[in-house]
């Protein structure tokens, strides 16, 4: 692989405490990679985080090639083929990498990696530093509070990266515009609605706007409105006498069945139950 002596590369099989932690890391380590590193990987389910310390690091993915300069780091799809070696002309790679995965990383990926194609982030090196490390001796350790250290140490690399992603001055004017769509919802979620209306003053496809409201959203805008109905739902039902029926028509279902399938599906109680512990908690 061309590296000098002295990388680290530590491994572990992440038992059922790591395994259900929204961040967990099977395999990381510390590279110093020569002229001639390179590597290509193909049908990982997982993802890689990766950090350059020095050096210059090129990663190849899904067509797009992107550098790796110091102080940068960025999250690449494994289920995605993708290859990254020393850039071309550099002498060397420093770099900090992790395969990691969990629920977290799958929700903070649709920010980090759009579309499965490499888009690096500036990080602080000493937190970026820190954290890694933190990282490794977690993954060293394989205690259950190293586990729980490690899974931390993850979600505040990975917070940290899409904090700086989305205080972009460039993503300011698509973040106006998902809020102003959310704010529509927010204002007719009790009335039909369409993808074509939230588009009206958007002026983009259909397709990036979904992207978008993703990224920022984590979620579908359909999504978004079903758990806002449900939220409006929750609250009428908590403070008010009104009949199910009554509650499903005024939250912008078209009847009580469709209604009381989707708030126990989403909730884990019929709304009856709901109201009825609502009402012991008051």
């Amino acid at each position: 692989m061309d590296v000098e002596p002295g990388s680290r590369w530590l491994r572990t099989t992440p038992g059922a405490a790591a395994l259900a932690q929204p961040y967990f890391c099977t395999e990381a380590g510390l590279f110093f990679g020569r002229s001639r590193f390179a590597t290509a990987r193909t049908d990982k389910e997982c993802y890689l985080l990766l950090y350059t310390l020095d050096g210059a690091g090129l990663v190849e993915q899904n067509e797009a090639q992107v550098t790796l300069e110091p102080g940068q780091a960025l999250l690449v799809d494994c289920r995605v083929p993708q290859s990254f070696g020393t850039a071309s002309g550099r002498e060397n790679w420093q770099f900090y990498w992790a395969q990691i995965d969990g629920a977290g990383v799958r929700a903070l990926a649709a920010v980090l990696c759009p579309d499965k194609r490499p888009a690096p982030v500036s990080l602080p090196t000493e937190e970026a530093r820190s954290l890694f490390e933190e990282l490794l001796e977690g993954i060293g350790t394989e205690s259950a509070q190293s586990t729980v250290s490690a899974s931390l140490a993850l979600h505040r690399l990975l917070a940290a990266m899409a904090q700086e992603v989305l205080g972009e001055e460039s993503a300011s004017a698509n973040r106006r515009m998902i809020d102003e769509a959310v704010a529509h919802i927010r204002t007719h979620y009790a009335e039909p609605l369409c993808l074509d209306e939230l588009l009206t003053s958007a002026h983009i496809s259909k397709s990036y706007f979904l992207r978008l409201f993703r990224q920022y959203m984590g979620t579908t805008p359909y999504n978004f409105l079903l758990c806002y109905r449900i939220t409006k739902a929750k609250e009428l039902l908590a403070m008010t006498d009104l009949p199910v029926s009554a509650v499903a028509h005024q939250v912008g279902f078209g009847d009580e069945s469709n209604f009381s399938t989707r708030f126990t599906s989403m909730v884990g109680q019929s709304p009856l139950r709901y109201r009825k512990s609502a009402l012991r908690a008051r």
